[in-house]
């Protein structure tokens, strides 16, 4: 089977996206991934800087389908820090792998449960991120996009970069109260990150069918220091805003 590649001009489509490095097993139309991350220059330069540390926020942006494979990551072009590369596509991953159509999990609610004694603790090791990831630029070549198969079938399956990460910046993707895939954000404090991720889907209307409504993955904080792993909560980051509204 012969699988078609294509690159996304997300710099045309986000003018501070300094890098676009895509690969083409996406199942979202290229149109889709390209509305969504065109909405990064616009959050990231939100008044309030999205309660983050930077102004304007600088993040990396990564976009993966329901199978975990990556469409899209750009970053905004003003020197995010290079490890949030990963960061940014294993939230992805995060958010789609443990959202569906009963329930929308973002990466923020995560970080309660998976604390030691919660019902979730443990859930980091599950699905280790893939190293073939790490290096910028590695995506546009292909030459990660798929792996033979342990079957003797004549054809080959996509990679998919793993990865998961219990704090803010990742959220799922719906259409038609089906979950598409996901978006993941880093480059701030783990508050920023989700903000920002959570405004990028509603600029891009990709949160009108979450079940439960369109704030039911929303961040939630801890009203103290001490954490409860019975709560899907997670700690209030310095500068964060005590809600996040798109």
């Amino acid at each position: 089977m012969k699988r078609t590649f294509y690159t996304i001009a997300l710099g045309l489509l986000c003018s501070s996206a300094a890098l676009a490095d895509e690969v083409s097993t996406c199942n979202i139309p290229a149109a889709t991934v390209g509305i969504v991350q065109s909405k990064l220059a616009t959050v990231i330069n939100y008044p309030d800087h999205n309660g983050g540390l930077f102004k304007p926020n600088r993040m990396w942006s990564a976009i993966v389908d329901r199978k975990g494979q990556i469409c899209s990551v750009i970053n905004s072009g003003n020197d995010p820090w290079p490890g949030s590369r990963a960061i940014a596509i294993a939230k992805a991953g995060t958010a789609n792998d443990f959202s569906n159509s009963a329930l929308a999990l973002s990466t923020a609610n995560l970080y309660g449960p998976t604390q030691p004694g919660g019902s979730l603790y443990g859930l980091n090791n599950s699905n280790p991120f893939n190293p073939d990831y790490l290096a910028q630029g590695s995506l546009s070549q292909g030459s990660f996009a798929v792996a033979s198969n342990s079957h003797d079938d004549g054809y080959s399956s996509p990679k998919v970069p793993g990865g998961v990460i219990t704090f803010g910046g990742g959220v799922a993707l719906y259409q038609n109260g089906q979950v598409i895939g996901a978006l993941g954000v880093s480059g701030d404090t783990s508050c920023a990150d989700h903000a920002i991720a959570y405004r990028m889907r509603h600029l891009a209307g990709l949160d009108k069918t979450i079940p439960g409504g369109s704030t039911s993955d929303n961040i939630s904080y801890y009203p103290t220091a001490a954490v409860d792993p019975s709560q899907f909560k997670q700690p209030h980051c310095l500068g964060a805003g005590t809600d996040i509204v798109p």
